[in-house]
């Protein structure tokens, strides 16, 4: 297949494209070219009306504005990458000969905050913020432009929770570093469950959806087995031989600094507390 990957150079497309490179042909658009990559040709964003479409195959769309935890990223910014660029793709791939396109959305499209014990693709999209809110802007683009029951090609938008792998620069990162260096965990008092996603499972997935053109759809991805955050510091602690230092303070005494922190601009505020201790369990039955 001639595989089209958008965003090819970030970490998702980094690892994917080393799994697909092996049976297919891939083509890169981003901003800017890299060497020694898999891929056998790269186009810029201003190659997009020229790229010879009817040639590709299948188009991956991973290219987005990632999610600003430190909240310094305008709006508008979300809105013009992760809305309107996965408009004029998703528009090409409807004129074009190829059969599949996989889109990359976020579960922070569908829920900032799981209500219930699980996420599954049925719930009402309440995302609070740019990132997720421009998310589903972008599903709800190609829901009502793609006709699923006539159409002969394939669409499937993905929902993938937080993933994990190589390269990753995210969350998971800072808290490999919190374990690494020796800081203790204040929060252990809190119990939590949270789903993650390898970027192995991932790959694979994508594997699948390649052979087998299942049912177009929206689809959650997720590892099987939710953990908590203490047994994910554990598991790092062990991956660096290290004890794990994990406090159990008082959450009365944690949320009375938190409440404090909203009004001093301390490091740890309520909406942090929240993010670091709530449960995100998402499903991947479907």
């Amino acid at each position: 297949m001639n595989i089209l990957i958008t965003g090819a150079y970030g970490f998702v497309g980094t690892n994917l494209s080393n799994v697909l490179k092996e049976q297919n042909t891939l083509w890169a658009l981003d901003v800017s070219e890299k060497s020694n990559t898999a891929y056998s040709r790269y186009f810029s964003w201003n190659d997009l009306e020229v790229l010879p479409w009817d040639e590709v195959d299948i188009i991956i769309h991973l290219a987005g504005k990632a999610h600003d935890t430190k909240n310094r990223s305008e709006e508008k910014a979300y809105f013009d990458i992760n809305t309107e660029l996965t408009k004029k793709v998703f528009d090409k791939y409807l004129q074009s000969k190829a059969k599949q396109f996989i889109f990359f959305s976020s579960t922070k499209a569908a829920a900032d905050i799981v209500v219930g014990d699980v996420l599954t693709e049925d719930v009402i999209p309440h995302p609070v913020g740019p990132y997720g809110e421009s998310k589903i802007a972008a599903e709800q683009h190609i829901l009502s432009t793609f006709n699923f029951q006539l159409s002969t090609k394939k669409v499937y938008i993905l929902r993938p929770c937080m993933i994990h792998g190589p390269g990753n620069k995210g969350n998971l990162n800072l808290l490999y570093n919190i374990v690494s260096k020796g800081i203790p965990w204040p929060l252990g008092a809190f119990d939590n469950k949270r789903s993650f996603l390898s970027i192995e499972n991932l790959s694979f997935i994508i594997e699948q959806i390649i052979k087998q053109n299942p049912e177009s759809g929206i689809y959650h991805l997720a590892d099987d087995q939710a953990i908590s955050t203490n047994q994910l510091i554990k598991l790092i602690a062990n991956s660096k031989d290290k004890k794990e230092r994990i406090w159990n303070c008082n959450k009365s005494f944690i949320s009375s600094i938190a409440k404090i922190g909203d009004c001093c601009k301390l490091p740890l505020n309520s909406n942090r507390l929240q993010k670091l201790t709530e449960s995100y369990v998402v499903s991947n039955k479907k």
